[in-house]
């Protein structure tokens, strides 16, 4: 069930990519190399791969939604494991089970297919 347009996709990729690289220090385990590392790349990554995914967020639009929906389920994996995986867990995993299974689940609810315009960039500053 896809109940989650390409455009609210956008709209959470960009808010959830700068709440991921705040986390630690919201939270205060930012003294925890890994859990604050991991959770900075997996946001940096998003943002990054926002700006250049064909959708009504991006800005470059190389990257088919498709794709970028296979990462975000790929990486929220990777997120919601890390604490056990990269051995941080006994000090703090909640931020990133939680937000690691927000990201799967986004990525599974969202439609495929973008609901935009092939254009780039310069054409859209270019409309009146």
């Amino acid at each position: 069930m896809k109940i989650i347009s390409t455009k609210m996709h956008s709209v959470l990729d960009y808010a959830t990519g700068i709440l991921f690289i705040a986390m630690p220090w919201i939270l205060g385990f930012n003294e925890n190399v890994p859990a604050t590392w991991t959770l900075v790349a997996v946001g940096a990554t998003a943002l990054l791969m926002s700006m250049f995914t064909n959708y009504e967020g991006g800005m470059v639009r190389s990257i088919p939604m498709a794709t970028h929906l296979n990462v975000d389920i790929v990486t929220g994996l990777f997120l919601a494991a890390s604490p056990w995986i990269l051995g941080f867990a006994d000090e703090v995993y909640l931020p990133h089970l939680i937000l690691g299974l927000f990201e799967v689940v986004a990525g599974l609810m969202t439609t495929r297919v973008a609901q935009v315009t092939e254009e780039n960039a310069f054409e859209r500053t270019q409309q009146p």
